[in-house]
C-alpha cells in the first residue's frame, strides 16, 4: 500500500489550462523584469572593462568591447581613494553596530506590553518621520555639539531610523512568544539578560535585514560628509570619487594638443566613469549573499504584521 502512495506521489501532476497560462505570464514578467534590472548593471561592468573608443562609439552592448582596464588604472592611481575605502568601511562597520545598538535599546521597551509610555513615546516617534529641523538647524546643532570635522558627524546624528526601529518593534512584539518572558521572569532572568539571551538570538532575520539597511545607508551617505567634513583623511568614498569625477569632467580639452591625445583622453573619462561605479558599488553587493534567506522573512515578518 505504502509503495502504491508512493508512486503516486511522484506522478507529475497536471496543471488545468487556466494555471499552466497564468504561470506562463508570471515567468514571462518575471524574466523581463530580470533583464530590466540585471541588463544596467552588466552594462555597466561590461562599459568599466572596454576601451575608451568602443565606449564613447556606443558599442559596447553585452560584453566588453576591445578589453581595457584604463579606467581602474587612472581610479586607482589616486591615492586618495584607499584612504577613502578605509574611512568607509570604518563608517559602515561601526555605523551600522551602532545603529542596530540605538535600535534595539529603543525597538524592545516599545514592543512591551507592560511599557505605560509606549504610546507617547511613539507618537513622539512618529512626528519625526514627518517633520524636522532642517538643514540649517541640524548644522547649527552640530556646531554647537562639537561635531564639526569628526568622524562622529557621521555616525552619531543618524544613529536611529524611525522606521527600521518600528520594523524590529513589531518583529519583536508577533514573533516573540510572550510564554517565553513568563517563563524567563519566573526563573529570574533578568530584561537585559532576557534580550541577549533569548530575543536577540531568535531574531536574526529581523537583524539581518536591518543591518543591510543600514550598511548600505553609510555606504552610500556623502551629502553629510560635504557638510560636516574638511579633512580629507576623514573622507568617505564617495566624496572621494565624486571629486575625481569632477576633475575629469572640467578637464580642458583645449589646452591639450592634438587631436588624438585629446580624443584620448576623453574616452578614457568615459571608461572612467563606469569604473568609478564598479568601485563604488561592488564591495557593498557582496554583503548581500550572506543575508540573502533572511531578508524576505524578516521584511515580511517584520513590516506587514502589528
Amino acid at each position: 500500500m505504502s509503495k502504491a502512495v508512493e508512486v503516486n506521489t511522484r506522478k507529475k501532476i497536471k496543471l488545468p489550462r487556466e494555471d499552466k497560462i497564468m504561470y506562463t505570464v508570471v515567468y514571462i514578467v518575471m524574466a523581463l523584469f530580470m533583464i530590466v534590472v540585471l541588463y544596467p548593471l552588466i552594462f555597466v561592468l561590461s562599459s568599466s572593462f572596454s576601451s575608451g573608443a568602443a565606449v564613447s562609439a556606443g558599442r559596447v552592448v553585452l560584453w566588453p568591447v576591445d578589453f581595457s582596464t584604463v579606467g581602474y588604472q587612472i581610479v586607482f592611481a589616486y591615492k586618495a581613494v584607499f584612504v577613502g575605502y578605509a574611512n568607509t568601511f570604518y563608517y559602515t562597520i561601526v555605523g551600522t553596530v551602532f545603529n542596530i545598538f540605538m535600535t534595539t535599546l529603543a525597538a524592545y521597551p516599545l514592543s512591551r506590553k507592560n511599557y505605560q509610555g509606549r504610546g507617547l513615546c511613539m507618537t513622539l516617534f512618529t512626528i519625526t518621520m514627518f517633520l524636522n529641523g532642517g538643514m540649517i538647524p541640524r548644522y547649527l546643532q552640530m556646531v554647537n555639539l562639537g561635531l564639526i570635522n569628526t568622524r562622529a558627524a557621521l555616525i552619531v546624528p543618524g544613529a536611529l531610523t524611525v522606521h527600521n526601529m518600528i520594523i524590529m518593534r513589531t518583529f519583536f512584539r508577533n514573533s516573540i512568544p510572550g510564554d517565553l518572558l513568563e517563563a524567563a521572569v519566573l526563573d529570574g532572568c533578568s530584561d537585559i539578560r532576557y534580550l541577549l539571551q533569548i530575543v536577540l538570538p531568535l531574531s536574526k532575520a529581523v537583524i539581518s535585514v536591518l543591518i543591510l539597511y543600514y550598511a548600505v545607508g553609510h555606504w552610500n551617505a556623502y551629502f553629510n560628509a560635504m557638510l560636516y567634513i574638511r579633512d580629507e583623511n576623514k573622507f568617505p568614498l564617495q566624496i572621494i570619487l565624486r571629486t575625481i569625477l569632477i576633475a575629469s569632467t572640467n578637464t580642458d580639452l583645449t589646452q591639450i594638443s592634438g587631436s588624438e591625445a585629446q580624443s584620448a583622453v576623453q574616452s578614457a573619462s568615459e571608461t572612467m566613469r563606469y569604473a568609478l561605479i564598479v568601485v563604488s558599488t561592488v564591495p557593498i553587493l557582496t554583503i548581500y549573499p550572506f543575508i540573502q534567506k533572511h531578508f524576505a522573512k524578516g521584511v515580511m515578518i517584520g513590516s506587514l504584521k502589528g
